[in-house]
């Protein structure tokens, strides 16, 4: 199962080394808006929106990584006092109650939104913005799918956890 696991990772370390350029494109393209509006006088509402896309992008494409490198927010008031097994069995049990239906359930009824878009080539969100806004509603279900491949590789690594097959829970 382990090696399973490990395979499904390799689709969130393609995912985290892609958002980490996206990181560095972020703050370049927001540095050139806020020098052209402040310095020049110019604003493009093409590169605003260009901002809004990166953003959204970074964030959607880097959830499932940052589940990978286990950099996802955790309430762990007793996570942390617990044992291998006991929080496998955590892990186990959030993956089926709460990952499992809260991606199932944004699939499902953010499909059809995005089939729409494609149907029509959706444009632009503002006037002059970048015609392509079916490109930024595709983050959904990609999201989905990365969080599913990361969900399914944790899974994994919790089950081998619980059979004692594992020292540590999650490792990546």
């Amino acid at each position: 199962m382990n090696r399973l696991a490990a395979r499904l990772d390799l689709v969130n370390r393609a995912a985290g080394a892609l958002v980490a350029w996206l990181a560095v494109v972020l703050v370049l393209l927001q540095f050139a808006v806020v020098i052209a509006r402040h310095v020049f006088g110019v604003s493009d509402i093409a590169a605003t929106e260009a901002v809004l896309y990166v953003h959204a992008a970074l964030f959607m494409l880097g959830a499932g990584y940052a589940y990978l490198v286990d950099a996802h927010v955790r309430v762990d008031i007793f996570y942390a006092k617990l044992g291998v097994r006991g929080r496998a069995a955590v892990d186990v049990a959030g993956a089926l109650i709460f990952l499992a239906p809260a991606l199932g359930l944004l699939a499902y009824w953010s499909w059809p939104m995005v089939s729409r878009s494609w149907a029509i080539l959706e444009g632009p969100i503002s006037v002059g913005g970048i015609p392509a806004s079916f490109l930024m509603k595709s983050l959904v279900p990609a999201f989905c799918v990365l969080m599913a491949v990361q969900g399914v590789a944790r899974l994994l690594r919790d089950l081998e956890a619980l059979r004692g097959g594992s020292e540590t829970v999650g490792d990546a």
